[in-house]
């Protein structure tokens, strides 16, 4: 029997800031999933991307992360609060987080070792954003053989158009793609 987790990758204070008036419609869907698991018993697992002070992991010729390794190394990142889950879908004292280095949940992460200890074989995707670590976990999830559902709005990007094409034409060659409250409904049934 399939078991599954609810992975909710990104959606930390830095990030869901910079999505502005998009993220107040976002955050209570995902607060939606996050209860609707926690009712039906499914791993909440949080994946959040951090670093070392100073970002000794991150190289600044990496373009997608460079620019915070100069940061970092300028004193500059902000507060660690910055990096924590947003309040609003915070996780419960017993709920695994996960700590990434690079876009995939995970790259530079003991994620799949808390997945296999757990016999989860199956995950349920959310985050910010779609084309950033969405996109990055599903590939390689996929490729470690995990089945797969993404929950569409549950999933924010900054351009609307990218967040269309990959929740349409490019997750579903390799996952179930729902809405929250289609999966919610699933779970209680």
């Amino acid at each position: 029997m399939a078991q599954s987790a609810l992975l909710v990758m990104d959606v930390q204070r830095s990030v869901v800031h910079r999505f502005g008036a998009a993220a107040t419609e976002y955050l209570p869907r995902v607060r939606q999933a996050v209860d609707a698991a926690r009712t039906a018993g499914v791993p909440v697992i949080y994946v959040v991307v951090s670093f070392r002070p100073g970002a000794q992991e991150i190289s600044e010729s990496n373009k997608m992360f460079g620019h915070l390794a100069q940061l970092a190394r300028g004193g500059g990142l902000g507060s660690p609060e910055a990096f924590e889950v947003h309040p609003d879908v915070a996780p419960e004292p017993d709920e695994v987080v996960v700590t990434k280095k690079r876009v995939s949940g995970f790259a530079g992460s003991d994620l799949e070792m808390v997945l296999r200890a757990q016999g989860i074989d199956t995950l349920v995707l959310t985050g910010i954003a779609t084309s950033g670590v969405v996109l990055s976990t599903l590939r390689q999830a996929s490729d470690l053989d995990y089945r797969l559902t993404v929950l569409a709005d549950a999933c924010l990007d900054g351009d609307p158009e990218v967040h269309r094409v990959l929740t349409e034409k490019v997750f579903p060659m390799q996952a179930d793609v729902v809405t929250v409250a289609e999966w919610a409904k699933a779970l209680s049934d």
